[in-house]
């Protein structure tokens, strides 16, 4: 006898293919869901990382910040010193010369007349004095002139003085200060 089979195997088929088609669509789902969730959670660890880095960075640079503020007030006040100490040099290199003038203008002065005031401008030093004769005048002069100190001596007045002291001038001269060569230094 033949074998026929009248059960309706087509739709059961169809209907297990149909099973199979919702598991493989569920699971596919499931898995993309799930990789969704993986993809998010290491987008939300990578920001979370990357903002603790900018936070760092944040810190770090407040704290360079304040570095770079404190080396500019060092170096400030290291620029402060410095012109302070420059300051002491410069008196310090003037004082032999200070007292090289003074030594100068003793040795310039000739008899018969003395200085009443000196005043120093700059370079120019202006002399005011009492002189016996004129020709005292002229010879102070000379003695400028042959100065390594001193240099350009211009009169600008001379007048009879007051009856205190009869028989004196009075003078008003300026001189030029200069700073003479070491001696022993050659030139080229």
């Amino acid at each position: 006898m033949a074998k026929i089979n009248l059960r309706p195997w087509r739709e059961e088929l169809r209907a297990e293919k149909q099973k199979q088609f919702v598991v493989l669509i569920l699971g596919a789902v499931i898995i993309a869901a799930g990789l969704a969730f993986l993809w998010k959670s290491d987008m939300d660890n990578r920001i979370a990382y990357q903002q603790s880095r900018n936070a760092y960075i944040e810190t770090a640079t407040k704290a360079l910040d304040k570095q770079i503020k404190e080396i500019e007030n060092l170096k400030r006040q290291r620029d402060e010193l410095l012109a302070r100490m420059q300051v002491i040099q410069d008196l310090q290199g003037k004082r032999p010369v200070i007292v090289r003038v003074f030594d100068e203008l003793v040795r310039t002065l000739p008899d018969g007349l003395f200085y009443l005031d000196l005043k120093k401008a700059g370079n120019r030093l202006d002399i005011v004095g009492m002189a016996e004769s004129n020709s005292r005048i002229s010879n102070l002069m000379r003695h400028f002139d042959e100065s390594d100190w001193f240099s350009n001596p211009n009169l600008t007045n001379v007048a009879a003085a007051d009856s205190a002291r009869a028989g004196y001038s009075q003078f008003n001269l300026s001189v030029q200060q200069r700073t003479p060569e070491p001696e022993g230094e050659d030139e080229q």
